[in-house]
């Protein structure tokens, strides 16, 4: 039998996803392996690189006796990792320090000098992106300033795929998607930018080798193989980040083409061929999977989590139903916000429970139910929470659209589009239709294994994404209510306008 199966690993926050597919693309099997996250000091973030490599190792063992695959049937490995961090490793691939991960925001002062030097606005022209703390290399230049033992020894500085990939083939490499989340990559030249590598102080000679997401970047060593149960010689694939592996696997793989993901973060990314810069800076490009395309995005920091809070705080009822019947408690919540018609009788929630990325790109916003009377009920405050978030994510929408992005349908992924209402609620917000793929919270794993997939030859081109993520069902947008969401979309802005002066003094008091 011929090698037919990939085996795709998914480096997340919380831990390692390894699935095993077939040449079909049909996913046969997986296995979790969970890690942990330290806090050491506020506002630092870390995690243990050699809990990354273990979780590859159980996890990988796991999922072949599971599935019974001989591991010299596996055609190759490839993975999907969790971007915006810096990991600094020495010639042996070996960590000189935890992995400073992408919520990390101690390089604050360091991204504000970058801004002082480069201008928020030409840093944004460059790398399609704010300059943040939170990208990568921030971190490494506050390495540079505060750990200059460290920063003298540092070989290549990784994310968290890439040190995978270097242990497992001895080879320092990474991919221009995953690349592009340290905010280092000119998005015209696909190369590091040299202005911003000049304004850090950082060599470029400590940044991996560039590749194509799709690119077979080597083979598992011997010493590998026996940690991991891998064949030795396995063709490696390096893959892409995390976000631009569930734009493929969404099966947003065409100019035109666009999605939402609602889980605890939710955002709207698109498929163009060329970057799209707003002139508020509201939204980011990242670099595309596929090559010489762009994926402009916009994410907002509380969609499912403003749900989820709404169900851990006002819905105990439902909660314990739920618990009772072996239910969804969204399920019920759902039901329950049916009962409020459109608009939830003029109450408006403002979903910045955790501040707020894009579009607002304002840490200090704070939510908010505006218009709550006597009359209202539960039903209109569920409902209205789902308004909020759609109300919210149509600002990101309608940026790519006054750029000339033409959106034809919105394709729903992840926990939240397993709900009809909100499905349609989003729908009558954005006036598109919106459409349901079969696979609602495996695309970041799928969007891997099809790069895999191209790189060892068992798919033709990206296009497979669109075959393997059939639609189960499409919603079109009520017309009628049209009216009723432009009016609601504006008093949501003015909402948002009126109330940004007051939340500085708020913090203060």
């Amino acid at each position: 039998m011929g090698k037919q199966f990939i085996l795709a690993h998914d480096l997340g926050t919380t831990g390692n996803k390894a699935s095993l597919y077939d040449s079909n693309g049909k996913v046969l099997c997986s296995s979790f392996y969970s890690y942990t996250t330290q806090l050491p000091n506020p506002g630092w973030v870390e995690q243990n690189p050699e809990d990354w490599w273990q979780a590859v190792c159980v996890s990988t063992k796991r999922l072949l006796a599971s599935a019974r695959v001989p591991p010299q049937e596996i055609a190759c490995v490839v993975f999907s990792g969790q971007m915006m961090g810096c990991l600094p490793v020495d010639r042996q691939a070996r960590p000189l320090r935890s992995a400073i991960i992408w919520a990390d925001t101690r390089a604050a002062l360091q991204a504000a000098r970058l801004t002082e030097v480069l201008g928020l606005e030409n840093a944004y022209r460059i790398t399609g992106h704010r300059i943040s703390p939170n990208y990568g290399s921030p971190k490494m230049a506050w390495m540079r300033e505060h750990q200059p033992e460290i920063f003298a020894q540092v070989y290549k500085f990784l994310l968290a795929k890439d040190f995978i990939v270097a242990r497992l083939t001895g080879n320092f490499v990474s991919d221009f998607t995953d690349a592009a989340s340290l905010n280092l990559i000119d998005l015209q030249s696909w190369n590091w930018s040299a202005p911003i590598l000049e304004a850090l102080q950082l060599d470029p000679a400590t940044l991996p080798e560039l590749h194509a997401s799709t690119d077979v970047v080597g083979q598992v060593l011997p010493g590998a193989a026996e940690e991991t149960g891998l064949a030795a010689g396995t063709p490696v694939v390096i893959g892409a980040g995390d976000g631009l592996c569930a734009t493929v696997g969404a099966g947003v793989v065409r100019p035109g083409s666009a999605y939402t993901y609602i889980g605890s973060s939710t955002w709207i990314a698109i498929t163009t061929a060329a970057p799209l810069f707003d002139p508020g800076m509201r939204t980011f490009t990242w670099v595309h999977m596929l090559p010489g395309m762009y994926s402009p995005t916009g994410t907002m920091q509380t969609g499912g989590g403003a749900y989820q809070w709404l169900r851990d705080t006002l819905c105990p009822q439902e909660k314990e139903t739920a618990r009772l019947l072996d239910l969804d408690p969204y399920d019920l919540m759902n039901l329950e916000a049916e009962k409020s018609p459109p608009g939830a009788r003029g109450l408006l929630f403002l979903p910045y429970l955790l501040g707020e990325r894009s579009p607002r790109w304002d840490p200090k916003v704070r939510a908010a139910y505006l218009g709550l009377t006597m009359q209202h009920t539960r039903a209109d405050i569920i409902r209205a929470t789902l308004e909020g978030v759609g109300l919210n994510m149509r600002v990101i929408l309608e940026s790519f659209q006054a750029q000339g992005a033409r959106i034809e349908s919105m394709r729903l992924i992840g926990g939240g589009a397993k709900g009809r209402l909100w499905r349609q609620i989003l729908a009558d917000i954005y006036n598109l239709p919106v459409l349901r793929p079969a696979l609602l919270e495996e695309a970041t794993s799928l969007g891997a294994a099809i790069a895999g997939g191209i790189g060892v030859g068992l798919f033709k081109d990206f296009s497979i994404a669109e075959t393997l993520t059939p639609i189960l069902d499409r919603l079109e947008p009520d017309t009628s209510l049209q009216p009723l969401y432009d009016r609601l979309y504006r008093l949501f802005n003015q909402a948002y306008e009126s109330l940004e002066p007051l939340y500085e003094e708020w913090l203060e008091g």
